[in-house]
């Protein structure tokens, strides 16, 4: 008789009461194991690499290294494994960086411990596992009139960067800068950078600046 069929999981979540609390869900079922843990972004990859689990279930904002780029990173090096995304950040435009880091589910903490476990599975078994109201969310930009540099530019600044900042680190003129500064102002119907900033994060058009998710995939394409 065979083996009954165990899913291997690798849990990275930077919360000790939430990350146990999901071992104890997770090893409630018969047919997933979780083979190894982490609090710190930088040791996903390598725990992956050296436990060889079939799925990796992770959260975006972890110290060290972000969800997003470790999830890209093993993707690269451990292309078995699948990805499974667990947050807060339930918004349009985690969803859509998710999806260019190569990630097979995204899923909000906040849902039913069940639906866990199904997305578990199903990413498993080759799904792509996705909130159907988020997913049309995601692909609808409409909304959005600011361009990918100018999107750039706001996030850095949100981050608390200074013209010159911004300049050094996008390679522009200091004069450059505070140009698409203005255009965002304009196009936002915004008096400030920081009225600017709060417009577009609350529209879930940019990236939260919380100094450990800025930055994350940076590589979109410019229109």
């Amino acid at each position: 008789m065979s083996e009954p069929l165990v899913i291997r999981l690798l849990l990275a979540e930077d919360m000790h009461l939430i990350r146990k609390a999901l071992i104890a869900l997770l090893s409630c079922e018969d047919d997933l194991e979780v083979v190894a843990e982490t609090a710190r972004g930088e040791e996903i990859v390598r725990l992956a690499c050296l436990r060889r689990p079939d799925v990796a279930l992770l959260d975006i904002g972890m110290p060290g290294v972000d969800g997003l780029t470790a999830a890209s990173e093993l993707h690269r090096r451990l292309p078995t494994c699948k990805t499974v995304i667990l947050t807060g950040l339930g918004t349009p435009l985690a969803l859509r960086r998710s999806l260019d880091a190569n990630v097979r589910g995204f899923i909000v903490k906040d849902a039913e411990p069940g639906h866990v476990v199904d997305c578990i599975r199903r990413v498993y078994a080759g799904e792509r596992v996705v909130d159907p109201e988020l997913a049309a969310a995601a692909l609808d930009t409409d909304g959005n009139p600011l361009t990918a540099r100018e999107l750039d530019i706001l996030e850095i600044a949100a981050a608390g960067a200074t013209v010159g900042e911004i300049a050094e680190r996008l390679s522009l003129s200091h004069g450059t800068v505070r140009n698409y500064l203005s255009r965002i102002l304009a196009k936002l119907g915004a008096r400030s950078r920081v009225e600017a900033i709060q417009i577009a994060s609350e529209s879930g058009w940019l990236w939260p600046a919380n100094g450990r998710e800025i930055g994350i995939l940076r590589q979109r394409p410019r229109r």
